[in-house]
């Protein structure tokens, strides 16, 4: 279980139990695609998603919740519909958050994996992992936000050089390649601007994490 989501449940909850049986298995409404870009591109490639995409509403998961808060005012300014769900916010703004994606006037919601779990919206069309998550349980229980009650969904995930270690745990449990995808008219080579540079450092710490593979309880 993420860490925000056991902080969380220490801070609202008495004496809380986690019950976890069976083998975790990823959605079969939901297909898959992979978008290698370099660190400091993410934001942009994004937007160009976001712009290329026929979408109803999105779930954008990343690592951080610094991250998530960046991502959402990044694309505000954009002028996106969009609202962040990270642990740091108070209850009122998560409630908030939550309550305008599910009536639609929210498009688009940042959220670190706070949001991998436990949030049943059944018009989210896409779910894009700005950050590749930690484990293949983390990135099942992502993408399962979308495809629900008979509907089908997209998992688009942007992945870096560090990335790959994961990539291939991934392909293990789908059995399968991954799709590789680019965009067309998308600059893959422009160099990083100064802010983008700061923000590329803590990614490269975050990289360097283990990968885990959980497949049973």
């Amino acid at each position: 279980m993420p860490d925000d989501i056991r902080n969380l449940a220490r801070e609202m909850l008495h004496d809380p139990v986690t019950v976890q049986i069976g083998i975790v298995a990823p959605a079969k409404t939901v297909s898959h695609a992979l978008y290698p870009v370099k660190q400091h591109l993410k934001t942009g490639l994004l937007e160009e998603l976001l712009r290329q995409t026929k979408t109803d509403s999105v779930l954008v998961f990343t690592r951080t919740k610094h991250r998530a808060e960046r991502v959402m005012e990044r694309l505000k300014r954009t002028g996106y519909r969009v609202a962040s769900l990270q642990g740091n916010l108070t209850q009122g703004r998560r409630d908030a958050a939550l309550d305008g994606f599910r009536n639609g006037s929210v498009k688009i919601l940042v959220a670190t994996d706070i949001a991998s779990r436990g949030l049943d919206i059944s018009h989210i069309s896409h779910v894009i992992n700005y950050d590749m998550p930690d484990t293949t349980d983390a990135y099942i229980h992502r993408i399962g936000r979308t495809g629900r009650i008979n509907n089908t969904g997209e998992a688009f995930t942007l992945v870096t050089s560090e990335d790959q270690e994961m990539v291939r745990a991934l392909e293990r449990i789908f059995k399968k390649p991954l799709e590789r995808r680019t965009l067309t008219g998308f600059n893959y080579d422009a160099a990083p601007s100064p802010t983008e540079l700061r923000s590329i450092r803590p990614a490269a710490r975050q990289s360097s994490k283990r990968v885990r593979v959980h497949s049973r309880a």
